[in-house]
């Protein structure tokens, strides 16, 4: 490669519309959808029925899409081939931010070590040659290279400005005189940076801006929606601008919703089962004798269910589905899918979107049979699965809230998100393929210890720190403290999958969960479903080597390594004396978990590693009283 790229997958986890890029002489902005050139052949359609039905169904509601206008999903367009050996076209434009910048020098002094340097704005620079790259002309004529400055301003709805250094130093008074910004310690402390300009107005320092309401108000500018027609989008908007580190990680957190595939059978049946009249007929239907029956005398259900079997379609009616109004979850099908118990799931043809094999406890067990695998109702081997991961929106300052129970939190704008484009019908994804292993677990067992008083004391502890976290960081957040089952089988995840990387080779940052801890839709407080999937998918080819599906016969053992581990951590006794709720604010959903024994790369978890406690597994040196294993 003859120059930086992102890859597809990139686009939409860390590189997508808003999200500032550095390049090697300046900084970008990444385009708006409205500015992604979606030629013929550049990109491809991902189908995806139920996670486009779901993001409609939102995007209807909070007016991103006009009501009866259908949503696609599809592909970040890739750089087209020029036919001649060359680049070819970018198909996604992207926007210099920000647009001041400071020189590598002093023009006006000899002196190398000087530590002040000029204030330019990327209408004073001159390109130069073929390439067109940029530089500063200074009075004597000397070419100065320039980087773009660290510093711009946002705001809590997503938008983005430059700040006015002008207007900051002089208060509103004109001035076109030369600013100056001098690094006068060693530390870079914002006390150290200076602000200054040639009409000798009083210079300031950069923790100055920091002061709440310093840089005024915003002005609701979208820098990445910018068109032809629309140089300046902005919007009417009353927060006020904050500091923001241009390298910051909280200048873009992009809003990512993933499914799992389910096979084209499992789709295909839900939707027929959906239709008003047949979804009408078979309501009452309580037995696998009415379906029979209805089969029989009722025409247009006979027609409908053609080529699926009695069994097939009792046990999919009898599966809970999406609601018609998109309000359902998605793991609800996924779980009862991999934990129905059959031998085959799926095909195992190529190009299939979901196999899998139950396995037979013998199988995998063997002599190891104790109460650790006990915990262990049904092991899965995922031979092959598809993941689709959409991007829909981002956020800056707070991320938004992470998915738990069945997913919902993760489509619902519970904070401010901003948009991907002005007006657009698609968002984009990206599909990758993998393999990994599905632990369903004892629900039953999770309930009896969800009882003891220990886990009780440990419950009362996270709940505090839950609700001190929505009060002070998300007070608009509307979901509840997922549940003490949730921070079980999210424990477990990460114990297996830093286990599992030992074991089969597959780097820890490779691996990823998919936590189901779904509560019972008649009884709110109890949990009817919790599972665990660990796998890996990639748009290549590291994601189906088979290294996952291979530990099963080993999973026994790799379980008691696992938790045998997390009986002492090198930051023991501090980490097994912490409880969830306490005052730091970065750890309130923690209990006794750190880098030492629990928590992994936040690529691989999908609640940013919260919600953990590895006292709910096994017994610490603090002696909790409320181990599962």
């Amino acid at each position: 490669m003859t120059t930086d790229a992102l890859r597809l997958s990139q686009v939409i986890t860390t590189f997508g519309p808003g999200a500032m890029v550095d390049l090697p002489k300046h900084s970008v902005i990444i385009a708006g959808l409205d500015s992604w050139h979606m030629r013929a052949g550049s990109f491809q359609q991902i189908h995806e029925p139920r996670l486009t039905d779901r993001l409609q169904q939102e995007f209807w509601n909070n007016g991103r899409l006009t009501r009866g206008h259908a949503l696609s999903l599809r592909t970040p367009p890739r750089k087209e081939d020029d036919g001649r050996g060359g680049e070819g076209r970018d198909n996604v434009d992207a926007f210099i931010f920000p647009e001041w910048f400071v020189c590598a020098e002093d023009p006006d002094s000899k002196d190398e070590s000087s530590n002040r340097r000029q204030l330019v704005q990327w209408k004073q620079l001159t390109a130069h040659g073929k390439t067109g790259e940029r530089y500063f002309k200074s009075d004597s004529g000397k070419r100065i290279a320039v980087t773009p400055i660290r510093f711009v301003a946002g705001c809590k709805k997503g938008h983005i400005q430059d700040i006015d250094w002008r207007q900051l130093l002089h208060t509103g008074t004109p001035c076109s005189q030369r600013m100056w910004i001098e690094e006068r310690g060693t530390s870079a402390a914002p006390t150290d940076t200076v602000i200054s300009c040639e009409c000798g107005r009083p210079s300031i320092t950069l923790d100055y801006a920091f002061a709440r309401g310093r840089l005024g108000r915003c002005g609701g500018r979208r820098p990445w929606l910018r068109t032809y027609d629309n140089p300046n989008p902005h919007e009417t908007c009353d927060e006020l601008l904050r500091f923001l580190t241009r390298t910051a990680t909280n200048t873009y957190f992009p809003q990512v919703i993933s499914v799992i595939s389910l096979p084209e059978g499992e789709d295909e049946i839900d939707r027929v089962l959906g239709q008003p009249n047949v979804a009408a007929s078979l309501q009452n239907v309580e037995t696998i004798e009415e379906l029979k029956t209805l089969r029989k005398l009722v025409p247009h259900i006979k027609t409908a269910l053609e080529g699926w079997s009695d069994e097939e379609v009792f046990a999919a009616l009898k599966r809970p589905r999406n609601d018609a109004d998109g309000s359902g979850g998605f793991r609800e099908p996924e779980f009862d899918l991999l934990a129905s118990g059959r031998e085959q799931i799926g095909s195992p043809e190529p190009g299939s979107k979901l196999f899998a094999r139950t396995l037979p406890r013998r199988e995998w067990v063997g002599e190891h049979e104790n109460d650790r695998t006990g915990m262990v109702e049904k092991l899965v081997a995922v031979h092959r699965l598809r993941e689709v991961m959409c991007l829909y929106g981002f956020t800056r300052f707070e991320a938004p809230p992470a998915p738990i129970d069945d997913g919902l939190d993760e489509v619902r704008l519970s904070v401010e998100g901003a948009p991907l484009g002005l007006e657009t019908d698609w968002l984009p994804a990206v599909e990758q393929l993998g393999e990994g292993i599905f632990l369903q677990l004892d629900a039953d067992e999770i309930m009896k210890w969800h009882g003891r008083e220990g886990v009780l004391a440990r419950h009362d502890g996270f709940l505090r720190g839950f609700r001190k976290w929505k009060e002070q960081t998300n007070p608009g957040y509307q979901g509840e403290f997922p549940g003490m089952p949730y921070v079980l089988a999210h424990s477990l995840a990460h114990a297996l999958i830093l286990e599992i990387a030992l074991d089969c080779g597959y780097p820890a940052s490779s691996l990823k969960e998919r936590i189901y801890a779904l509560r019972n839709r008649a009884d709110q407080q109890a949990f009817n479903r919790l599972g665990v999937l660990i796998y890996t998918a990639s748009s290549g080819a590291q994601g189906t080597l088979g290294g996952i599906v291979s530990i099963c016969d080993r999973l026994p053992t790799i379980l008691d390594r696992a938790l045998e581990r997390l009986r002492v951590c090198s930051n023991d006794p501090i980490c097994a004396d912490h409880g969830p709720g306490g005052s730091e604010d970065d750890r309130r959903l923690l209990g006794a978990a750190c880098h030492g024994c629990l928590l992994i790369a936040e690529t691989s978890c999908e609640n940013r590693n919260q919600f953990l406690d590895r006292a709910t597994l096994v017994e610490t040196l603090a002696h909790s009283g409320c181990p599962a294993f």
